[in-house]
C-alpha cells in the first residue's frame, strides 16, 4: 500500500533553455526519493499524497509518446483504482500544465497552474500555500532551479505543511547539461531529513553552484599582478605550493591540484586567467 506523502511540490519547465524539473518538501522522510520524477525534452511529473509512484514513469511514458500534460493524467487516474487519493502535478515539452487532486485527499488540499508550471499540495494549512508557490515562480528570474526553489520558499511562508517540515528535494533535467556533459541530469539534491529542509535544500544548492557550473564572463579575469601574488600566497597557505614565490610552471601546478582537488573542473580556466569564485572559496578556506 502506497504512504500518505503530505507535501507541496511544483513542476516547471523553461521552453527556451530546454530545463525541466521539480520541487518539494514534505513532512515525510526523504520525499526525493518517491515525488520527483523528469525527463529532458519530455517533462516532469510530482507524484504525492497517497503517493502513486508508477505515476513517475507512467507519466513519463505518456509525455514521450505525445501525450499533452493534460492527457497525461487523464490516462494515469483512469487506470488507478485510488485515483480519488491522489495528487499528481504535470509539465510537458510545450509548456503546458496540469494538475490534479482526489476528492479523498486531506484538507487543504488542491493546485494551480500557469505559465509553464503546475504546484500542487495537501495537508497544507492553507490554499496560499499553493497559490504563492505558484506567483514566485512566474515573477522569479534566474535558471528554472533558481525559481523552483524561489516558490518552494514562498510556499512554506505562506503557510506549508500544516504538520511540519522534514525533507525536500530539487531534481531538474536538461539534454547534456549533466556533469561533463554526459548526462541530462542538472541538478539532483535531496535533504532526506532536516529541520529546516528548504533552508538546507538551498545551501547544498548554492554549493552545488559553486562547484559544477560554468564560468559567467564576469567572473573570468587575468590572473596576472596582485592577484596572482595573492594567489601564490592563498596557495602557500592551504599547502599547494612550498613557496609564495614559485615559478610559473610550479605555480600554475600548484592551482591545477588544488583546483582538481577541491572539484572545481567546471571553474578551471586557461593558463593566465582564473575564476573569482575560485580566488574567493581558496580565501575563506584559509580563514
Amino acid at each position: 500500500m502506497s504512504k500518505i506523502i503530505a507535501t507541496f511540490s511544483i513542476v516547471g519547465i523553461d521552453p527556451e533553455t530546454g530545463e525541466v524539473g521539480v520541487a518539494v518538501q514534505s513532512k515525510f522522510l526523504g520525499v526525493g526519493s518517491v515525488v520527483p520524477w523528469a525527463k529532458a525534452g519530455v517533462g516532469a511529473v510530482a507524484t504525492q499524497a497517497f503517493a502513486n509512484p508508477s505515476y513517475g514513469p507512467d507519466g513519463l511514458k505518456y509525455l514521450r509518446e505525445g501525450l499533452s500534460a493534460q492527457e497525461t493524467i487523464d490516462e494515469l487516474i483512469k487506470h488507478d483504482e485510488g485515483a480519488d487519493d491522489r495528487q499528481v502535478g504535470v509539465v510537458d515539452a510545450k509548456g503546458n500544465a496540469a494538475t490534479f487532486t482526489g476528492e479523498s485527499c486531506y484538507e487543504w488540499a488542491g493546485g494551480v497552474t500557469g505559465k509553464h508550471y503546475a504546484a500542487q499540495g495537501n495537508i497544507l494549512v492553507n490554499k496560499e500555500t499553493v497559490t504563492e508557490m505558484g506567483k514566485t515562480f512566474e515573477k522569479s528570474e534566474g535558471s528554472l532551479a533558481d525559481r523552483l526553489l524561489a516558490g518552494l520558499k514562498a510556499a512554506q511562508q505562506a503557510g506549508g505543511d500544516s504538520r511540519g517540515k522534514q525533507s525536500a528535494a530539487i531534481y531538474v533535467e536538461k539534454e547534456k547539461a549533466g556533469y561533463g556533459a554526459s548526462s541530462d541530469v542538472l541538478v539532483d539534491l535531496r535533504v532526506d531529513d532536516h529541520p529546516e529542509p528548504i533552508e538546507e535544500l538551498e545551501r547544498i544548492y548554492e554549493l552545488h553552484q559553486l562547484y559544477f557550473a560554468k564560468s559567467k564572463p564576469e567572473e573570468i579575469v587575468a590572473l596576472t599582478g596582485s592577484l596572482k601574488e595573492e594567489v601564490a600566497v592563498q596557495l602557500n597557505k592551504a599547502g599547494y605550493l612550498n613557496s609564495v614565490t614559485a615559478d610559473d610552471q610550479l605555480f600554475y601546478e600548484g592551482l591545477t591540484t588544488f583546483l582538481h582537488t577541491e572539484n572545481f573542473e567546471e571553474r578551471e580556466q586557461e593558463r593566465g586567467y582564473i575564476d573569482t569564485k575560485v580566488v574567493d572559496y581558496l580565501k575563506q578556506m584559509n580563514g
